[in-house]
């Protein structure tokens, strides 16, 4: 490639010149190529120790003038044949114009410019995001897409110095991340180390620090464990290993690709070595900490954050913190975790005004709302420009916003005995908002949380936990949004409505408001939104019970918005199909008893306890355990803390019951202690009277354990495990979001696998090798942005063998490097007919099970089974579609004056009809392959009989079971398609060492079967009614009339139907021994010409294929490419005619051959039994495609050339 020009001072140090003109010199680098010895290695290993990019180009071209000692470089390539093609380009366009110039000065300015008009050129056709990256970036991209094969929609996003452990010994190299991989490189004194890890396969990400090993990164596989260390930075390498794992992941879960954010501020000055992506990452990772921070919308992101101090009036302080502005908030958190915690929405503001400096309050900034606060801000480093930012963002916030005033609501029931304690808790929270502002601009301190955890008052529960659980936000800036949800979603139908009317009636059923229909009715009205407008979480269990709560203590607006942040910000992933986000939680669990109560860890893990209560104590936040009123504290706690305080709780009550679980022996045994615990949690405080809770009457024992105040309970928690923090339990869910999301694919991985038949042939681990391909094809569709089909966002609810499908080019790609029929340029052509033939519901996708399929057929099973395959594979459907429809529009022409009414396109089922003889139907035809003749020639007797809806149920269990198909089932085959078979089986032997031996004998068993073909023709002119009663006859000459094979009058050669066709019974008599016969007409005589009635040569179920093929195109002699056949040959109808003559019956379509003939004539042929009795095994051709997967076509022709993974 063209370089832009840089100074080379010493141009010969580890270089060799190998061609030169008095302007300039290509050269190749020491140790590339041919020889190189001890130098040579050196070399190598100096590139990659000291060059930031792995490996330099080895050849290059430099510029040089006759008394100047500088050299310039102009263009480096990879391979020979690039930098020539440079160095002519300079021969043939610079030279001539160089040599008029005088001076050399003016040369070497012409050359730079001509070369940087170049490079400007080229870079005219990149994408714009490529003049983002730095020069130097780009370099190292290439280089990385070179070295691994990686196609140019793999984006790398950084790459680091580091050293690979390989067993004991360090070697220093490159580790190259990437969108989708981890890569690393290193070349040391000839020894060559490359690695590439796909993100998805990644099982553990650690850093640590061993004897063994220093500080460093350790990345497993499912089947292997790498080492990195000695980096620069190792903390910024890990965070952004860490968050691209995490994408990979959350692409597994829910398949949402990677996505660039085109929205980023461009920097002013490129960072020399900070791609576009990487700063798209961090500034993700910066947004996503902010909203989790401030609970703010999904959509919210970070603009900026800066130093600054808050002056707080309740306690007369200017507290240092940061200030963080974005799109619709201004927000502020203290350096001390609990001091102050402050939400600013633009749409409050009022005023923002710069106040007069003064050495006590340099730089002071305040902002008013319209709540009547002022907000006092210091210390800003950057004034202005952070006020012109602001006040960007107010101009585009819009003006008419609904006042944010709440309106406090009364407690539902009031015991007067009780009254008091709530007014002094309600008289508390209201000194609380008059010091510290009330709604959503209300400091939050410590306090607050000592008031959060004493209990909130009745009357302003529902006002606080959409404040502190930022749905008052979203509930604002949405006005009319859950109205039209609610009326968008009703009468409509799905799988989640279903499940919300089944779960209706068990939520909460002992409280009074869900003992009637208008309690019932909100319910269902807010469930139903939700999963119409999250349809991937749609409803699961639990979320009834939890929405119950938020309606007992909201209108059904604010109670929607409540579970909209619960679902998709407080607890993500808890909802969706597999409740991945509670297992995370459940391992973080797991993880902190093991650190908090090791003694009692190991007891529970033997039990199998913690599985059991976690999901149900995390999933409905206590309330499906505990007496409502005291699990509402609870709640209460969650909406301000997170979850941090239901892991506390749960530590506490193992705890709590520590002595009694040692004493279990069993896991009902524990279930029953933490039961009963727990349902003597009381909380003594509550107005309302005590609602019986469910749960404690199945489980309550003669001695009612001692009741436990919820509040000592949330005490004992802060107490012993408050030094659980935020960020410690993001840090532990990523870890178990690899384990839990790794072990559901395992578990998909063993489900698909158990579903396929035994009879497929392939070993447990063979088939879980081919799924682990078959996933990364699917995958890869979906990272590389390609437009198939298959990247369609896959549906998680499915069921596991329809998740992953790939379309005709991946299966394509699959095919040429496991298939071990390789035919060359032959083999695309192949695989689209084995695609076609395994895509039997014709969605243009195959699943997992039919690929398996496809791929033993060509793999297991003796020849009959394989040569079966492959005649199959030059018949419909396999066969494209172009000459499906050809072969649709000869149909309609031949049946115009049928008395027959049936549609060519009636729907597969009319393929099962209640046939006396459905045994003898042939397999594809009952699958539907596609014969539309077949269901033609049965339209009148569908029209005579009633369905037998026992046959569909008959019909169904046989597919169940093993389908034997045998040789008589399948349809003969016609003279374009026999010699399509002998092409494929000429390109198929073309690489095979016995080439030649199986050319001829292929050529003899070619010019065989023509000939039989021919004598099988002058047959079936020759008695056209053995096969049928004269009296039958009308009927046999309505039922033949699709035929086009006959193309003269029907009723003049009405021809018989076959053995076993269920249409002999209505229409003659049958033949029982025409098999036998049939096949002692191939074997008794090369030419055919045995005993059998000619009607067995073209029998009515053979050639029931025939039809579809009537314009497939003939191929000539020549086309063949095979010398041996052409010469042996006579080719019957080769002639090139028009589809019109065709149509009139002049085409010669009665040549016909027989499966039994084909498999015959090969028998005789040893060298061609042998080719398909041998074994080929699948394991080495499945790692061969593990190493070349990520070569794809998509790489550009200058990046594939020679390249291995």
């Amino acid at each position: 490639m063209w370089l832009s020009p840089e100074e080379v001072l010493v141009a010969n140090a580890l270089w060799v010149t190998e061609r030169a003109n008095p302007f300039f010199v290509l050269q190749r680098r020491r140790g590339h190529g041919k020889g190189g010895g001890l130098t040579g290695l050196l070399v190598g290993t100096l590139d990659v120790v000291l060059d930031s990019s792995a490996r330099v180009a080895p050849y290059r071209i430099l510029h040089q003038t006759q008394d100047s000692q500088v050299y310039w470089t102009v263009a480096c390539g990879s391979s020979r044949k690039e930098i020539t093609k440079h160095w002519e380009w300079l021969e043939n366009n610079l030279l001539q114009t160089l040599s008029i110039f005088d001076n050399e000065e003016d040369i070497t300015t012409f050359i730079k410019g001509k070369i940087h008009g170049i490079i400007a050129e080229e870079n005219k056709n990149l994408q714009p995001q490529g003049d983002e990256d730095p020069g130097k970036f780009k370099e190292a991209e290439l280089k990385m897409r070179k070295q691994f094969g990686m196609p140019e929609g793999e984006k790398l996003v950084n790459y680091y110095s580091c050293s690979f452990w390989k067993g004991r010994v360090p070697r220093q190299g490159w580790l190259y991340l990437t969108v989708n991989h981890l890569c690393f490189y290193s070349f040391l004194l000839g020894k060559e180390v490359s690695l590439v890890v796909q993100w998805v396969d990644v099982t553990r990400l650690e850093k640590n620090a061993t004897l063994l090993f220093p500080e460093s990164i350790r990345v497993d596989t499912r089947d292997q464990e790498l080492f990195f260390s000695m980096f620069l930075n190792i903390g910024e390498t890990f965070k952004l290993m860490e968050q691209l794992a995490n994408l990979a992941m959350r692409q597994l879960l829910d398949s949402e690709g990677f996505l660039e954010d085109k929205a980023l501020p461009r920097p002013i000055r490129p960072h020399r070595n900070i791609s576009a992506l990487k700063r798209d990452l961090d500034a993700r990772a910066k947004n996503e900490c902010y909203r989790a921070t401030f609970r703010l919308p999904r959509d919210e992101r970070l603009d900026g954050h800066t130093g600054c101090t808050l002056w707080t009036p309740f306690n007369k302080l200017h507290i240092p913190g940061q200030m963080f502005i974005s799109n619709n908030y201004i927000c502020f958190a203290s350096k001390e975790e609990d001091a102050c915690h402050l939400i600013i929405p633009l749409r409050e503001v009022t005023i923002v005004e710069k106040a007069d400096s003064s050495s006590v309050l340099p730089s002071p900034l305040s902002i008013s709302t319209k709540s009547k606060m002022t907000f006092l801000f210091a210390n800003l480093k950057d004034r202005d420009f952070l006020v012109q930012r602001i006040s960007d963002f107010l101009q585009k916030t819009p003006s008419k916003q609904p006042g944010s005033s709440f309106e406090g609501r009364k407690a539902s029931i009031v015991d007067p005995g009780l009254e008091a304690k709530e007014k002094m808790k309600e008289e508390s929270w209201n000194i609380h908002f008059f010091e510290y502002g009330r709604g959503v601009c209300m400091y939050r301190t410590a306090r607050t949380r000592e008031l959060v955890l004493k209990g909130i008052p009745e009357s302003l529960r529902g006002e606080l936990w959409l404040l502190f659980s930022g749905a008052w936000n979203e509930m604002v800036t949405h006005p009319g949004y859950y109205a039209e949800l609610v009326e968008k979603s009703t009468g409509k139908y799905s799988l989640a409505t279903e499940e919300i009317e089944r779960d209706l009636h068990r939520s909460m059923p002992e409280h009074p408001a869900f003992q009637n229909e208008l309690g019932i009715a909100a319910l269902r009205r807010v469930l139903t939104a939700y999963a119409f407008r999250n349809p991937t979480i749609g409803y699961c269990q639990a979320m009834n019970i939890v929405t119950s709560v938020l309606l007992l203590y909201g209108s059904e607006e604010e109670a929607f918005w409540l579970l909209v942040a619960l679902c998709e910000r407080m607890l993500p992933d808890y909802y969706n199909t597999r409740v991945v986000g509670a297992l995370v939680d459940q391992g973080i669990f797991e993880e902190l008893t093991r650190d908090f109560l090791p003694q009692l860890s190991e007891k529970m893990q033997d039990l199998g306890v913690i599985s059991s209560i976690s999901l149900s104590w995390f999933l409905t936040l206590f309330l499906s355990v505990m007496p409502f009123e005291s699990a509402v504290v609870i709640v209460d706690c969650f909406f301000y803390e997170g979850i941090r305080v239901i892991l506390q709780v749960a530590l506490a009550i193992l705890d709590a019951n520590m002595e009694q679980l040692l004493g279990c022996s069993d896991e009902g045994e524990a279930m029953t202690v933490l039961g009963r615990y727990l349902d003597n949690v009381v909380n003594k405080q509550s107005v309302s009277p005590p609602i019986p809770h469910l749960h404690a009457l199945l489980t309550s024992g003669d001695d009612p354990p001692a009741e436990v105040d919820i509040f000592e309970l949330l005490k004992v928690s802060y107490e012993k495990f408050s030094s659980l923090r935020a960020d410690d339990i993001e840090q532990m869910r990523f870890k178990q979001r690899l384990k839990v999301i790794q072990s559901l694919e395992d578990t998909a991985k063993r489900s698909v696998v158990r579903a396929i038949p035994v009879d497929i042939g392939f070993s447990i681990e063979e088939l879980e090798d081919l799924y682990m391909v078959f996933k990364a094809k699917h995958l890869a569709s979906q990272y590389w942005g390609s437009s198939s089909m298959a990247a369609v966002r896959r549906d998680p609810s499915l069921p596991y063998l329809e998740q992953y499908r790939i379309d005709a080019s991946q299966f394509q790609d699959l095919f040429a490097s496991l298939t071990p029929w390789g035919c060359g340029v032959h083999t695309p052509v192949l695989a689209g007919r084995m695609f076609r033939l395994l895509d039997k519901n014709k969605d243009l996708l195959i699943n997992f099970k039919e690929f398996v399929t496809g791929m033993s057929g060509m793999y297991h099973g003796d020849l009959t089974e394989k040569l079966k395959v492959l005649y199959k594979l030059h018949l419909p459907p396999a066969l494209s579609p172009e000459e499906a429809e050809s072969a649709l529009e000869a149909a309609h022409y031949f049946t115009e004056d049928s008395s027959s009414e049936a549609s060519p396109l009636a729907s597969d089922l009319d393929l099962f009809l209640p046939w006396e003889a459905q045994e003898a139907l042939p397999p594809e035809e009952r699958e539907g392959s596609g014969n539309e003749d077949v269901r033609e020639k049965r339209g009148e007797e569908k029209a005579t009989s009633p369905p037998d809806y026992r046959h569909y149920l008959r019909m169904w269990a046989k597919e169940k079971e093993a389908q034997k198909e045998t040789i008589k089932d399948l349809p003969k085959m016609n003279q374009e398609q026999f010699i399509e078979l002998c092409k494929t089986l000429y390109n198929m032997f073309s690489e095979d060492p016995m080439e030649q031996d199986l050319y001829h004998a292929i050529a003899t068993v070619a010019s065989l079967l023509l000939r039989i073909g021919e004598v099988g023709k002058k047959f079936s002119g020759r008695k056209p009614r053995d096969g049928a009663h004269s009296g039958d006859h009308d009927a046999v000459t309505e039922v033949e009339l699709p035929a086009p094979e006959s193309h003269q009058d029907p009723a003049q050669e009405p021809q018989p139907p076959a053995v076993g066709d269920p249409r002999a019974k209505a229409g003659g008599d049958t033949h029982p021994g025409k098999a036998l016969q049939e096949s002692q007409v191939v074997v008794e005589g090369g030419s055919g010409e045995g005993q059998g009635s000619p009607s067995q040569l073209l029998s009515d179920d053979d050639t029931k294929d025939d039809m579809s093929m009537s314009s497939y195109s003939v191929v000539s002699t020549g086309s063949l490419q095979c010398e041996d056949l052409a010469d042996d040959t006579v080719l019957v109808g080769g002639e090139a005619r028009s589809p019109t003559a065709r149509l009139g019956g002049a085409v010669d379509t009665d040549w016909c051959i027989s499966f039994e003939q084909i498999l015959a004539s090969v028998l005789t042929e040893s060298v061609l039994v042998n080719f398909f009795e041998k074994r080929v095994d699948v394991g080495l051709k499945i790692k061969d495609q593990k190493k070349v997967e990520r070569q794809f076509s998509t790489s550009s022709d200058h990046e594939q050339p020679g390249v291995s993974g």
